[in-house]
């Protein structure tokens, strides 16, 4: 599909691209550069229907194009990736297919985080992780402290995670904090407001992309993703390679973010 005119999103930009518009990221050329990027991974369940497979092929083959990305994001110089890997509203899903994607959890806690931390990744989780059994709870916990000291990229993975309960929770905080007195209302200020959010020690999304031709934000990231930037692609998340995540860089590099201030 060609690329398509701009729209503004919470002043920002919609666009979606194909990848053979767009070249390659190359830092070297100048141009804006990602700092944090987030990625809305869409298209699983469609990717093994395509192929006449049981859903849990799409969900596997996901995995592994976490892997090219994390990979991608190291090489082109991204300090932040944060991935939408399971929604809240997930858990409405069959319950076969919620064992399924819970196993797949275990078994990428089993046998990546020891080659996440050799690559200097350090992983961090954001949502309700207590809905989860509490084996997968203490593996969560496990490799966050044994990557915690990691520095090369920081990596977040939101699991069972909505923003809005985010924000209601950082609402509730607030509210607390005034009752105890640690905290006067006058000074709630968005920023203190944001050090209440998971998300409190991260730099909010340069970039967001979402893979699959979708063009929403799904309850992601909804109070951090204000003046991010926007790429869809008409990519199927499995499908989605270093040449996909290149070519997004690129497209943010072109961009003019002027933060609501006018141009020039």
């Amino acid at each position: 599909m060609p690329v398509i005119s701009k729209a503004a999103v919470a002043d920002g930009h919609v666009v979606s691209l194909a990848t053979s518009a767009v070249p390659a990221f190359d830092r070297s050329r100048g141009g804006a550069a990602a700092t944090h990027v987030a990625i809305i991974m869409d298209g699983n369940g469609r990717w093994a229907s395509a192929r006449g497979l049981p859903r849990i092929a799409g969900h596997r083959e996901g995995a592994r194009a976490v892997r090219r990305t994390i990979e991608a994001a190291i090489r082109a110089g991204v300090s932040w990736l944060t991935i939408y890997a399971f929604s809240s509203e997930n858990w409405r899903r069959p319950a076969g297919e919620i064992i399924d994607l819970t196993g797949l959890l275990r078994r990428y806690l089993q046998t990546e985080i020891a080659e996440l931390k050799e690559s200097g990744v350090r992983l961090r989780f954001i949502g309700e992780r207590d809905r989860f059994d509490p084996d997968i709870q203490r593996d969560l916990a496990k490799a966050e402290a044994d990557t915690r000291t990691n520095t090369r990229l920081n990596l977040t993975i939101a699991l069972s995670y909505g923003a809005r309960a985010e924000i209601a929770a950082a609402a509730r905080a607030a509210i607390a904090a005034v009752q105890d007195g640690t905290l006067k209302p006058e000074d709630l200020t968005e920023d203190r407001f944001a050090g209440f959010l998971t998300t409190h020690d991260t730099p909010d999304p340069d970039l967001i992309i979402r893979t699959s031709g979708e063009q929403r934000l799904s309850n992601f990231l909804l109070w951090q993703a204000a003046y991010a930037e926007f790429v869809f692609l008409d990519v199927l998340w499995p499908d989605f390679d270093a040449t996909h995540f290149d070519a997004a860089l690129a497209e943010y590099a072109r961009r003019e973010r002027r933060f609501g201030a006018r141009a020039g």
